[in-house]
C-alpha cells in the first residue's frame, strides 16, 4: 500500500479520504483540514490539535480494555494502531506548529497537561472508573510543571 499524505490545513473544516487501485497497487490518499478562528494563535492551534490527538491516543491506548478484552491481544493491537494513525496525523503537525513559538520542554509539558485533561473524563465517563483525589493531586503537580517550564519564557 502506498500512502500519500497531502496536507493539513488549518483554514477549512473538511476531510476527505480516497482509496484508488492503480497498476496493481492500492493507493490511499487523505486530506485533513481543521478550522480554527482567524484570531487563534500558534499556541491555541497547537493546543487544539494536541487535544484532538490526545483523544485518539487515549482511545487507542485504553478503549480496547473495554471493547476487545475478550479478543486476542494482537487484534486489540491492530485496532489500536488503526486509531493511533489518526493521533499521529494530528500530533505531528501540532508539534511542528507549536515548535515555531514554544521550546521542546514547553511542548512536552503542554502535552502532559492536555493528556490529563483528556484522560480524566475518558476514565470517569467512558471507562466508568471511580473519580478520586489522585486526579486532583496529579493536576496540581502538572500546574507546578507548567509554572517552572514556562516561567521566564
Amino acid at each position: 500500500m502506498h500512502i500519500i499524505y497531502q496536507y493539513i490545513n488549518l483554514a477549512d473544516m473538511q476531510g476527505t479520504v480516497r482509496v484508488q487501485q492503480a497498476r496493481g497497487r492500492t493507493e490511499l490518499s487523505f486530506r485533513i483540514m481543521i478550522s480554527l478562528p482567524p484570531f487563534s494563535s500558534t499556541v491555541l492551534q497547537t493546543a487544539v490539535l494536541l487535544a484532538l490527538s490526545n483523544l485518539f491516543m487515549t482511545v487507542a491506548w485504553y478503549a480496547h480494555l473495554k471493547h476487545l478484552n475478550d479478543k486476542p491481544w494482537w487484534i486489540a493491537a491492530l485496532a489500536s494502531w488503526g486509531v493511533a494513525l489518526f493521533e499521529y496525523l494530528l500530533q505531528v503537525p501540532a508539534n511542528r506548529i507549536g515548535y515555531t513559538q514554544l521550546s521542546l520542554p514547553q511542548l512536552k509539558i503542554m502535552q502532559e497537561v492536555i493528556t490529563l485533561a483528556v484522560f480524566v473524563p475518558f476514565a470517569v465517563f467512558y471507562m466508568r472508573e471511580p473519580m478520586n483525589w489522585n486526579y486532583l493531586w496529579a493536576g496540581l503537580c502538572l500546574i507546578g510543571a507548567v509554572y517552572f517550564i514556562f516561567r521566564g519564557a
